[in-house]
């Protein structure tokens, strides 16, 4: 796999809270032009993508904000058992530090932070425009 690609409303945000997370910022690009609308089917279409890597560089998210046309409610804050590509998840070293790094950029827990046995400390949180988190810390 290469990357998973978000379409957001808001990229500066979707920048912020996932280097807050811990990622890093690989590049942005402008992208509009005949090559474009072929590949994603959408004529005329005009965005501003960023490219955010993991610190190890083995996994990619790619943030795109459409001018034009422009973006439609995919219901981004659907419950996790709606049809369709729902979380994306991550391990962390730290859950407690983790969680208070990404609440300044609009974090919310879903519900609870849970232990599983002894192995792991697991919780899901929305970030911005509704994406959901699962935050995994393993405890062995």
């Amino acid at each position: 796999m290469h990357h998973v690609g978000m379409t957001v409303t808001d990229l500066a945000a979707a920048v912020a809270f996932f280097e807050a997370l811990g990622m890093e910022l690989e590049g942005k690009a402008h992208m509009e032009g005949e090559f474009v609308d072929g590949v994603i089917g959408l004529d005329g279409s005009v965005s501003e993508i960023a490219m955010m890597k993991t610190p190890d560089d083995r996994y990619r998210i790619e943030f795109s904000q459409f001018q034009t046309p422009r973006s439609i409610d995919g219901s981004s804050h659907a419950p996790i058992n709606a049809l369709g590509l729902r979380h994306v998840a991550f391990t962390v070293d730290d859950l407690d530090d983790t969680l208070a790094r990404i609440k300044p950029h609009g974090a919310e827990l879903v519900k609870n932070v849970e232990k599983y046995e002894d192995l792991l400390r697991t919780c899901y949180v929305r970030g911005p425009e509704g994406i959901l988190i699962e935050l995994c810390e393993y405890l062995t």
